[in-house]
C-alpha cells in the first residue's frame, strides 16, 4: 500500500530554522518522492518503507531539539498527481 505523509517540524525554539533545514536534508536522501514547499514536506511511498524511514529520523529529530513538534498527515494512496476536479 502506497501512502502520502505531509509532514511539518516545529522546533521551539528562536533558532529553529537550522534544524528544519537538516530534517528536510535527510527526507532528501531517502530515495521517496519528496516535495517541498513554504508550509510543510511531504513524502510518497510504501507504507511501510515511508513509516520506518520517518520513525528513525523524527527519533533523530526529537532527540536533538529539546522541545520540538511534528504534526503529520496520512494519506492512503500516492496522491503526489492528484488534481483536483471541483
Amino acid at each position: 500500500m502506497n501512502i502520502s505523509v505531509d509532514i511539518s517540524m516545529y522546533p521551539l525554539h528562536k533558532d529553529f530554522e537550522e534544524p528544519i533545514i537538516n530534517f528536510i536534508k535527510s527526507l532528501r536522501t531517502s530515495g521517496f518522492h519528496i516535495e517541498e514547499n513554504g508550509l510543510s514536506t511531504q513524502i510518497f511511498g510504501a507504507y511501510k518503507e515511508v513509516m520506518n524511514f520517518l520513525n528513525e529520523n523524527i527519533h533523530s529529530a526529537l532527540l536533538d531539539e529539546k522541545n520540538c513538534v511534528f504534526v503529520l498527515k496520512i494519506v492512503t494512496d500516492d496522491r503526489r498527481h492528484h488534481a483536483a476536479d471541483y
